[in-house]
């Protein structure tokens, strides 16, 4: 089916990190069915239904791990797909689309504020924080903190290969907090300074166990060894409903031309190059996971997933 050209490009801006941060994964992938109903080609009910999960099924196969955006997906389809025998013309559904959307984005807006303020809780004047890649969620708190008059310094990681750290730190530093940007691989030389690690996540499995950008699992093992506190600063929407029934988050890998330049990888004989983007933290490294319906620890994450989204598989959802 035909699909609208702003669509396909905000697919393929998620699928090579044009877009990046589940955060801004998620929205985007809620715009872009907005988008798609604003400019829907079809306009009988039959046709708006096959294209709408059309664009749902090329939304779905841009990023497979961070399930904020299935789950963006599933917050707009299982609404749609609940209200479509109330639907009297191809009008209401085209809107209840675009406002389903607009709801998303407002509410996932809303949540990184709210992150933000319980986070700031527990932060203390005078604390040196020590962060990873580029989590709005995670730099909610750290300013929100800084904003509350609290004297906070904050050690920023590279975060190689994509330098996703470069942008936390510009974001922090240019709001006039103290950062030290450092190389991933020194985190354990510095852990002892840090009084708070505080990250995003890409997916909370229902155990608790968090996904976010690779190195993680290596800096909260490095802060379990230095009884250093970890915080894990996330939506409710990245807790992954799969995993209740025994699915497992895929860690995506990238190309190697984002660790190595293409041309020096051939002129080596007999080498490979593996690129995972995530890695998998185990919930007993870590403290809390802040969300913006409160502080849980990580073995009550399938209370969140209960709560939020009962059981409904998206490719079941997908069905209609």
């Amino acid at each position: 089916m035909e699909i609208p050209k702003t669509v396909k490009t905000i697919a393929e801006d998620i699928k090579t990190m044009k877009i990046r941060g589940a955060g801004r994964i998620a929205r985007a992938a809620a715009q872009a069915l907005k988008i798609a109903a604003e400019e829907s080609p079809y306009n009988t009910p039959n046709e708006f239904k096959d294209y709408i999960k059309q664009v749902a099924y090329l939304l779905l196969h841009t990023r497979p791990t961070a399930v904020s955006l299935p789950n963006a997906v599933r917050y707009i389809i299982k609404r749609f797909v609940k209200e479509l025998p109330n639907f009297a013309t191809f009008n209401d559904m085209r809107e209840f689309i675009i406002t389903t959307a607009d709801n998303f984005i407002k509410r996932s807006e809303q949540a990184v504020a709210r992150i933000g303020e319980i986070g700031a809780r527990r932060i203390r004047d005078g604390d040196v924080l020590l962060t990873h890649c580029n989590s709005s969620a995670a730099i909610s708190v750290i300013l929100t903190a800084f904003r509350q008059g609290k004297s906070i310094e904050v050690y920023a990681t590279e975060t190689r290969p994509r330098f996703q750290g470069h942008i936390t730190a510009k974001t922090l530093g240019n709001a006039g907090v103290p950062v030290t940007l450092i190389c991933d691989n020194a985190v354990r030389y510095f852990m002892n300074e840090i009084d708070k690690v505080i990250v995003g996540a890409d997916a909370i499995a229902a155990n608790g166990a968090v996904v976010n950008k690779i190195g993680t699992s290596v800096i909260a093992l490095s802060a379990h060894e230095a009884r250093t506190r970890v915080y894990v600063a996330a939506e409710s929407y990245k807790f992954s409903p799969e995993t209740m029934a025994g699915e497992l988050i895929p860690i995506e890998e990238r190309s190697p031309s984002e660790v190595i330049n293409p041309k020096k990888l051939a002129e080596m004989k007999n080498v490979k190059v593996r690129n995972p983007a995530f890695d998998i933290t185990p919930p007993e490294y870590i403290d809390v996971i802040v969300t913006e319906k409160g502080i849980i620890p990580p073995q009550a994450a399938i209370i969140i997933l209960q709560e939020e989204f009962g059981w409904v598989d998206i490719s079941d959802l997908l069905e209609f």
